[in-house]
Parts: structure tokens; C-alpha cells; sequence
């Protein structure tokens, strides 16, 4: 037991070290890297490491986002799995939710430059010319509703008749009459938010059914259908899962690495923090990623399937004394967002909009590796990721075990900037 406890410890503290050194070398390495990576192709997407995204099919409205951006902006270059989000998850199967966005507007920015000639329009037709551009690029569908899954996950006959539908409308691709989006999709994001204590074995014997009809598939396409998961961070959301009985059916899991803190509380606090630190006044909630990875790995989550999230937009609260910057200080309520950040939604803005705001200063926490900006004027605070602790969170994925994590992902790609900065920061990271 000292041994093993000895072992834990040297590795923390080389991890702490190159921490460091990323750090001071970042400059150099993370932005130089990336401008230097823009002048290459495909074959970035040849890593060991999930570099994934997350793209909304509502991204084509107000943000005015598009997969065609993904192709001029050179993200998709950088990405090893895109996440589209969101296939409905009901009682009884799956559903579009979103038809026009999904398969029928023929309004869409060309990926390829090639025009879309139907019958499949909308966002599906617009994967299809960039995985055409992208061969290795993994698209999966990611599948979301707390009650659908719980219903359909209920007994044996749902469970089969649920898996089955995804299948013939995602995989085989049968959304409607006359349109097919086959081959479209490698598989399926399980976004259940969240399980509850009366779902725990239900859910494992889901993922079992899907786990078994992907292969059965896969068998006769000969090809390996993937199968992820929102992995929740909190004791409270994780302990309903069997952590370790789930894994064996996935490829791995998206981990939760945001929203640990938010305008749901009165305080400030850091909404993507890497570590504790003892003058957090919440620590015993234990709201840090290594927690919750330690915690997967306890349960005996294997390292490999372990895929941590990074945020692209911040949470923030106005009215905040300026007692340390702003940290762990009260407030008056969410952070009032400026009219051209598209998310409209008091107390989050995007990362792309974030850059540009006036008046703030930024302040770097490095015992918990999280930033944020905050304004005496206006009382104004904001916690995000910046390309510093995006490296440096790289850096963890890489050195926290033997063969690093599994990879790291975004929520979501529209918010990032023009150029893609986070993105291309978490992909340069990965490949140290």
C-alpha cells in the first residue's frame, strides 16, 4: 500500500512539473504549432487520441454556424470524431429532431463546393461531403432525453425494440420516405442526463443491447460501429451508473469537465477547474475534474476510455466585490451577456464573443489550472478556457496515467473563434 501510495504521488508531481513547463513553453509551442498545422491536410487526423466536438443542429440558425465551417476554418482537420447533437431519445425508440435542420433545408453552405442535389439536404447531407473530404473522420449521433431513455430502458422487449429503431434510422439510415442518410453516422453518443438510482441496472443492460446490435451489424458490414457516453461528473450523478460494467460496452466516455460551477449559485467559482485548492469554500463538493476522473478510475473505467471535456464558453456573475479579483466572492446574479453573443442567456457567453469584451483583466489560478476575466468597473466576473489551460489540460489527458487518457472533446464547436483557437490548441496538445 506505501508503495502504490509512493508511485501516485512521484506521478502527481511529474505531472505538476510538466504542468509547469507547458506552461512557460506555451508560447512557443501551442500557437506557433497551430499556424504551422494550418498548412496541413488529412493526415492530422491520425492520432492515438480522441480529438472530438460537439456540433449542435441548431448551430445553422443564430449562431449562423455551419459544417461547412468546419471544413474552411481547418477544424476539421483537427478533429479525430465529430459528436451531432441531437437525435431525440424516446419510450420508444429514437427520432429526428429537428428535420428541417437535419436533412431538408437546401439553404446550406457547400462543404465540398459540390451542390447539394437532394434528396438529402440539411445538415446530414452537408457530413456526408465532409466525410468524404475526411475519411478517417468519426461522426456519431448523439442521442438525448432523460425520460426516453428511461422508459425505453425499462425491460428487455423496449430495450431490444429501442436499439433496434436507433439503428434502422441513424445506421442504416432510413429518416424518411425516399431519403436515406446511410453511412452518415459511426455510431451512437449516449447522452443520458441522468440516470437515476432506479435506472442503474436498466442502464447497463442498455448499453449492453446496444453494444450487441452495433456489433451484430458491424458483422455483416464488417465494420466497428462506436458506442460513447456522457459520463456525468458529481458523486450524485456518477454513483447511479455502473461505471465499469458500462465501459466494457463502450468505446469510452465523454467526461463532464464543465459546469462544475454556475449561475445556479450565488458565489463565483471556477466552471472548468483541473484541481482542488483548499481556499476553495466548497471544496468538500469535490467540483474538479482530476476528482472525477480519479473516481472513474477507482471504479475501473480503464484510462483509454476516459475522454475529458473542455468548454468553449463561459459562465459569469455581475455585482461581485472585487476581494481577490472577484474569486469565491458573492453576487447579485448572472453576468448580463452583450446583445451580439448568440446564446443569449444571462450569465453564459461564448468564448468567441468573451475575446473581445473591454475592460476586463485575466487571472490565472495555478494550483487549479482555470482562468478568468474579471472588471472592478461593472462588478463583472467570467470563468472559461483559454488556449493556457486548454494546453495545459492536454498535458493532464497525456501524463495523469501510464498511456494518458483517452482524449479530450469540445462543447461546442460553433462558440470557438473564427480560427478554431481552442480546438486547434486541444489537437496540437494531444499530439505532444
Amino acid at each position: 500500500m506505501t508503495n502504490r501510495c509512493s508511485q501516485s504521488l512521484t506521478r502527481l508531481v511529474h505531472l505538476f512539473a510538466s504542468l509547469v513547463l507547458l506552461l512557460l513553453t506555451l508560447p512557443l509551442n501551442a500557437y506557433e504549432r497551430n499556424e504551422e498545422d494550418d498548412n496541413h491536410g488529412d493526415n492530422d487526423n491520425h492520432h492515438a487520441k480522441v480529438v472530438g466536438g460537439y456540433f449542435e443542429e441548431w448551430s445553422i440558425y443564430f449562431a449562423g454556424y455551419n459544417i461547412a465551417n468546419l471544413q474552411s476554418n481547418g477544424v476539421a482537420d483537427k478533429l479525430t470524431h465529430v459528436n451531432y447533437a441531437f437525435g431525440n431519445a424516446t419510450a420508444n425508440g429514437c427520432a429526428i429532431a429537428d428535420a428541417w435542420a437535419d436533412y431538408q433545408s437546401p439553404y446550406l453552405p457547400s462543404v465540398s463546393g459540390a451542390p447539394y442535389t437532394g434528396p438529402l439536404f440539411g445538415n446530414f447531407a452537408a457530413l456526408q461531403q465532409l466525410k468524404q473530404l475526411h475519411p478517417n473522420l468519426k461522426v456519431l449521433i448523439s442521442l438525448a432525453g432523460a425520460a426516453g431513455f428511461s422508459a425505453a430502458a425499462s425491460t428487455a422487449a423496449s430495450r431490444q425494440a429501442m436499439v433496434a429503431n436507433c439503428i434502422d434510422l441513424f445506421i442504416n439510415g432510413n429518416i424518411a420516405q425516399g431519403i436515406s442518410a446511410a453511412g452518415i453516422f459511426d455510431g451512437f453518443d449516449i447522452d443520458w442526463e441522468f440516470p437515476t438510482a432506479a435506472d442503474t441496472q436498466n442502464t447497463t443492460l442498455l448499453m449492453q443491447e446496444f453494444r450487441k446490435q452495433l456489433d451484430a451489424v458491424g458483422e455483416t458490414n464488417n465494420k466497428h460501429y462506436l458506442l460513447t457516453m456522457f459520463g456525468p461528473a458529481g458523486q450524485q450523478n456518477f454513483s447511479n451508473i455502473q461505471l465499469a460494467e458500462v465501459a466494457e460496452q463502450l468505446d469510452y466516455y465523454n467526461v463532464q469537465g464543465y459546469d462544475f460551477h454556475g449561475t445556479w449559485e450565488t458565489s463565483t467559482n471556477h466552471a472548468s477547474p483541473l484541481f482542488d485548492d483548499a481556499q476553495d469554500p466548497v471544496r468538500d463538493q469535490n467540483f474538479y475534474i482530476d476528482y472525477t476522473i480519479s473516481a472513474y478510475l477507482r471504479a475501473g473505467v480503464p484510462a483509454h476510455k476516459l475522454v475529458v471535456g473542455i468548454p468553449i464558453y463561459a459562465r459569469g456573475w455581475t455585482g461581485v466585490p472585487s476581494t481577490n479579483n472577484g474569486l469565491y466572492q458573492t453576487s447579485t446574479g448572472p453576468a448580463p451577456f452583450p446583445p451580439a453573443d448568440y446564446l443569449q442567456t444571462p450569465g453564459v457567453i461564448t468564448y468567441r464573443t468573451l475575446i473581445g469584451l473591454t475592460g476586463f483583466s485575466r487571472n490565472f489560478d495555478y494550483k487549479r489550472i482555470a482562468v478568468w476575466l474579471y472588471d472592478a468597473n461593472s462588478q463583472t466576473f467570467w470563468s472559461y478556457d483559454d488556449p493556457v489551460t486548454v494546453w495545459l489540460k492536454t498535458a493532464y489527458v497525456r501524463l495523469r496515467e501510464p498511456g494518458g487518457l483517452g482524449g479530450a472533446f469540445v462543447w461546442a464547436l460553433k462558440d470557438d473563434d473564427a480560427k478554431g483557437t481552442i480546438v486547434k490548441t486541444m489537437a496540437a496538445g494531444l499530439r505532444q
